[in-house]
């Protein structure tokens, strides 16, 4: 089928749905029932049903029902514990296998790790260095790994990826043949998996391209930069994309809900399901599997203690703290990473939405639901940017700031505690429990892929296929080009309501229409009907292309059950601007209430979460510091 066609198809679905919606109707559809299961999956026929304009994720609702509805006697083949990208990843792999799958995440779908990494799909230059001075041949297959999963993560995502470039600074002629050969290593690597060619700036070029990089530093003048390229993303809206890509697939995924125990059979001790609480209603149920695969990430020792409360820690946390400045520190299409700072850390800053993430720390941590940066993290970051810039570096600049606990996996069979790793570790420690944990954002599909195929060994399972994640594109892919932005702006207009109350027809501007495309991929279509027949076509925020309609159809098909789900992971507001979130909340809170029928107390209380969960993102205007160096 032709893209134009496909297109044109999923207007009229979105066009109806909306109309039936503003008539006061209700939208029938026949979910793809955790039952459906006739004839197993095939690449082709499980596409049809992910890229079919017509379907629409089944309701929280019905996904609740279906996790109730696995019984002892007709149980689920998976129970996938924790919503993040490595859970989301397996209960995708598993449903695309044909098998019966069921995910319950405590909090929203990528609220934890997952939402706040450094938005890099890498394919592991750190290693490529490892492999070749140590000699270490378990490195260079690291790299070979990473490269290959980098290329199907962008693939399979193409709306939510990009290549980014990335420049290595050198200031001495040394660093200038050391990084350029080790970065022309990492292109000859790469062989068909390669983004693009790396090539050397000389100092002139290099301050064209990034006009805020300092000429001279560490008492050296700046002999040139070499730029190589690694992939970017849009990490939680990728994370919301699989779980509605699994839910379209089949699987009975469902947020705010939380393991409070498991159950076990009497006498072989084996772990059959778990008992659930629906976190929105206080109402729990059972829900019985012949496997539970645990990918909580940080809270994967939390898991495995509900089984055996003598499980030894597999989770060594560390804390990643990354922070958000104005576009100014950082060009549109360019990154700076400097691979070794004076104290041997890496730092970097990449532009991102429209800003600069820059980061980032790696320093232990405890482990909690909401982790701060401190302070000192945060200046620590400024003061090795600092030498790089030839910008005033301040700490009122900083939008917003964050951390996130990387889940670093030791090997719970492994002799000692040199076997922590960055690479993922698959474990079945108690019978019926499978734990997947470690790793990386960029080799999440593999993971998941490791970690279905240890749960099928566990629970004799049989599925009707083998994994064909690696060319599965998510929701919103398929079909997908860079102009797409273009249809967005041509054919809709965003209808606003003026504070009289008067209903004035609005463009659909370059930067809204670039979003949404980037954000939805070809169901930007969806949210832009919206905007146009729903009189949803404002701006949430000054200065940010997010719109009134991306609330209402965020909550109709992407499982919104809060406004922090919204500001945090459908948009990323509360990364970006922490300030500007809190100026959106109102209005986020009222269309979110008009959704879900929410009552005015319901409504208070979101604003009042909402507020702290915002925070605990150290913008210059919520965070307490004295401070005469980045002032």
């Amino acid at each position: 089928m032709s893209a134009t066609a496909t297109r044109l198809r999923r207007l009229a679905a979105s066009t109806a749905a909306v109309a039936v919606t503003a008539a006061g109707g209700a939208i029938l559809f026949t979910p793809i029932s955790v039952n459906d299961r006739a004839g197993g999956a095939s690449l082709e026929s499980v596409r049809r049903k992910i890229n079919d304009p017509s379907a629409v994720v089944p309701s929280r609702t019905v996904q609740e029902s279906a996790l109730i509805g696995a019984s002892a006697t007709k149980p689920l083949d998976i129970l996938v514990v924790g919503g993040g990208a490595t859970g989301c990843g397996v209960a995708l792999d598993a449903a695309t296998r044909g098998l019966r799958v069921g995910l319950v995440e405590r909090e929203d779908f990528s609220s934890g790790t997952s939402s706040r990494s450094t938005k890099l799909i890498h394919g592991g230059v750190r290693y490529l260095e490892k492999a070749v001075f140590n000699l270490d041949y378990g490195q260079l297959k690291l790299v070979f790994h990473a490269l290959e999963e980098r290329k199907h993560f962008i693939e399979n995502a193409p709306h939510l990826c990009h290549a980014l470039p990335c420049m290595t600074p050198c200031f001495d002629w040394f660093e200038v043949v050391y990084y350029w050969m080790g970065l022309k290593l990492y292109d000859l690597v790469a062989g068909p998996r390669l983004l693009h060619l790396s090539r050397y700036y000389s100092a002139q070029e290099s301050v064209e391209l990034f006009p805020t990089l300092a000429r001279k530093g560490k008492d050296k003048s700046l002999r040139g930069t070499v730029v190589y390229y690694d992939g970017q993303m849009n990490d939680s809206r990728l994370n919301v994309g699989l779980a509605c890509t699994a839910a379209l697939a089949g699987a009975a995924v469902l947020n705010h809900a939380e393991v409070v125990s498991f159950l076990k059979d009497e006498a072989t001790k084996r772990i059959i399901g778990a008992r659930i609480r629906d976190n929105l209603s206080g109402h729990e149920f059972e829900t019985y599997a012949k496997v539970v695969v645990n990918a909580a990430g940080p809270f994967c020792d939390s898991v495995r203690k509900m089984a055996d409360k003598d499980a030894q820690p597999m989770i060594c946390p560390s804390s990643g703290v990354h922070i958000v400045l104005p576009d100014y520190y950082s060009p549109e299409g360019m990154g700076l990473i400097v691979p070794k700072t004076k104290d041997g850390r890496v730092v970097f800053m990449l532009p991102w939405l429209g800003r600069t993430v820059a980061g980032t720390t790696d320093s232990n941590t405890s482990i909690t639901p909401l982790p701060e940066p401190h302070e000192d993290e945060i200046q620590f970051i400024l003061d090795a940017i600092c030498d790089y810039l030839n910008v005033k570096v301040r700490r009122t600049d900083v939008l917003s700031a964050w951390s996130g606990i990387r889940p670093l996996a030791v090997d719970p069979k492994a002799k000692n505690t040199e076997s922590i790793s960055r690479d993922h570790v698959v474990s079945e420690d108690y019978p019926g429990l499978v734990t997947i944990t470690g790793g990386k954002w960029t080799t999440y599909r593999s993971m998941a892929e490791d970690a279905v195929n240890e749960a099928i060994k566990s629970g004799k399972l049989s599925p009707s296929n083998e994994c064909i994640t690696r060319s599965l594109q998510l929701t919103g892919g398929d079909g997908w080009e860079p102009s797409f932005f273009t249809v967005l702006s041509q054919q809709y207009v965003r209808m606003k309501k003026s504070y009289g109350g008067k209903v004035v027809p609005g463009v659909m501007d370059t930067a809204a229409a670039k979003h949404l495309s980037h954000a939805y991929g070809t169901l930007a279509e969806g949210v832009a009907t919206i905007a146009q027949n729903e009189t949803l076509g404002k701006r949430l925020a000054h200065g940010y292309p997010y719109l009134e309609a991306e609330v209402a159809y965020c909550a109709r098909n992407e499982y919104c059950e809060s406004a922090v789900d919204f500001i945090a992971r459908r948009s990323r507001l509360a990364f970006l601007d922490t300030d500007a979130a809190g100026r959106a909340l109102p209005r986020i809170i009222q269309i979110l209430a008009t959704e879900h029928n929410w009552g005015k107390s319901r409504q208070k209380q979101e604003m009042q979460k909402a507020k702290e969960f915002l925070e605990t993102f150290k913008s210059s205007k919520n965070a307490q510091f004295h401070d005469g160096k980045h002032e």
